[in-house]
């Protein structure tokens, strides 16, 4: 089987203007991508795609992986992501079975992440596999609430008194980290398919950056990632 894998990093962004290529740790946003994905043992090959002259050069600094410079029309707000793997697999002179998509949004993902989706995909022979995190407590569908008046109403069911989380069933959630799919599930135009599994991750890594918050928190994890590195020591959520 020949394995796409994808790093998207256009240069737009509204939320956190030029976030793919910002500084995190002394460190640009997209290099994390690239040598997670790089250290996967089980992708094919790997392609950057970009309009972003900054983040062109710094691909080219990695052996082992191939630049596409996106048109600007794959690029907008409104472009769907669907068109930037059908681009890529486009710009190829390969044949691939499957696609896979690591986020450079996500920092803290890891080259076993990526194979780890994948190698469920591959194995529960599903047509999408994506990365997933446990919903938090406080988001819970279960807690949700519409403001009617001055009354609060459930909004998509009743909580019926269920008020620690171990009386609410686990519900997961997309965490933006990897999105692994079968090129039929491309060619119907869908990253992203009914037929899907997940690949549970750990919260510590499951952080995906949109905006200035987002983006101060990684820094956070990081300044505590590399002290623990530093000290062999580790705190009471590793």
């Amino acid at each position: 089987m020949n394995i796409l894998g994808i790093i998207p990093a256009r240069a737009g962004s509204k939320r956190l203007p030029g976030k793919n290529k910002r500084p995190l740790a002394g460190k640009e946003l997209v290099r994390y991508a690239i040598e997670a994905a790089l250290n996967s043992q089980l992708v094919t090959d790997w392609v950057l795609t970009t309009d972003d002259e900054d983040i062109l050069r710094i691909g080219q600094e990695y052996d082992g992986l191939r630049l596409i410079r996106r048109p600007d029309e794959l690029c907008t707000d409104e472009a769907m992501a669907i068109t930037y793997v059908q681009h890529a697999l486009k710009s190829s002179s390969k044949k691939y079975s499957h696609t896979v998509i690591t986020q450079v949004t996500s920092p803290f993902t890891l080259a076993e992440d990526i194979d780890g989706t994948l190698a469920l995909l591959l194995k529960s022979q599903v047509n999408s596999a994506v990365s997933i995190e446990k919903l938090d407590f406080a988001t819970h569908p279960a807690k949700m609430k519409l403001l009617d008046g001055h009354r609060l109403r459930p909004y998509l069911e009743e909580e019926k008194g269920r008020m620690a989380a171990s009386q609410l069933p686990t519900i997961y959630v997309r965490n933006g980290s990897v999105y692994c799919s079968t090129i039929k599930s491309i060619e119907a135009g869908e990253i992203v398919s009914t037929d899907c599994t997940g690949y549970l991750m750990p919260r510590e890594r499951s952080l995906d950056i949109n905006d200035p918050i987002d983006f101060a928190f990684a820094e956070f994890l990081m300044g505590r990632k590399e002290t623990k590195n530093k000290t062999g020591t580790s705190s009471a959520q590793d």
